[in-house]
């Protein structure tokens, strides 16, 4: 009987040995794949990146060669001068308006978007809801519907052919409102009541203790609205008749045309104008999921 109770005990301890063997290496197996298909999408996501770098630094009879070749035989780094020295689309002014649109619009945006969310979320009055609801009906106009109202309001305000014009239709955003009323909505009440001890209002309040505890909202929503604005093309182009107020976009749609195809300056071109737009994402990736997190949008 202890014999055949020994030799059970046995048979079980060497069952759960093999079954503890073998489950590090499904585990292993299961990560192994996991890594490859990252690897795989990674390596399509890069080939995009990859063409627009070859061909920048590529000849034109090359680009449209008839052979695939994975390198050029000699790198133009000439297309590069070309590029910022061009008489008709000079891509240093296109960079140089490009940032100043973005800038403006991204700290306008921040600052009108909190101080329109604070009011909505906790200074009481008595339209308040009506108002909250006339900003969400807002957002389900397509904006081709407004885009020309729009433009006559800024050709009124004699601001066409201006960086102005460009900048101040775009710097409040509803939906930027609107995130940030749902962040302000689950901030702490007791620093509110600390700083009305502390004899503030309600504009103290705001850039004293909300604003300054709002970064990840601030720094997620700002990397949306840099990444919007830097790729805006139409409002730019309508609003943009002369060459000092292009934008990269505009200067980039000036090498292909009915008329001229410069291929291997819209591509140096491309790569030129993608480089912030990839330093700004990488630095700052993380917080755009944390803001919107914090936001309160799922819950």
């Amino acid at each position: 009987m202890s014999a055949v109770s020994s030799n059970t005990g046995q048979e079980t301890a060497s069952r759960d040995y093999s079954v503890a063997k073998r489950v590090p290496w499904g585990r292993y197996l299961g990560q192994s794949g996991i890594y490859l298909v990252l690897i795989f999408l990674s390596i399509l996501f890069l080939i995009p990146f990859y063409v627009i770098v070859r061909n920048g630094l590529m000849s034109s009879a090359e680009i449209t060669a008839p052979d695939w070749v994975w390198l050029p035989s000699s790198l133009h780094f000439e297309n590069l001068d070309k590029l910022f020295n061009d008489p008709l689309a000079s891509m240093a002014v296109g960079l140089r308006n490009s940032f100043i649109i973005a800038i403006v619009q991204v700290f306008g945006q921040m600052l009108f978007a909190s101080m329109a969310g604070y009011g909505l979320a906790r200074i009481p009055y008595r339209w308040r809801n009506v108002v909250f609801y006339i900003f969400l009906v807002t957002l389900m106009i397509p904006g081709a519907v407004t885009f020309v109202p729009k433009y006559v309001i800024v050709s009124y305000l004699g601001l066409v052919n201006t960086l102005q014009g460009i900048i101040i239709p775009d710097l409040f955003n509803v939906f930027a409102a609107f995130l940030f009323r749902q962040f302000y909505l689950n901030f702490p009440r007791e620093l509110e009541e600390a700083g009305r001890v502390d004899g503030l209002n309600y504009w103290g309040i705001y850039w004293r203790l909300l604003l300054p505890n709002s970064r990840a909202i601030l720094i997620s929503l700002g990397v949306l609205t840099f990444i919007n604005s830097w790729n805006s093309f139409l409002w730019p182009l309508v609003i943009g008749h002369d060459s000092s107020t292009w934008t990269v976009q505009i200067v980039l749609s000036t090498f292909l045309t009915a008329q001229t195809i410069n291929l291997p300056a819209l591509f140096m071109g491309a790569a030129v104008g993608i480089l912030p737009l990839l330093i700004v994402f990488l630095v700052m990736q993380r917080y755009i999921v944390q803001g919107v997190s914090r936001s309160g949008i799922t819950g």
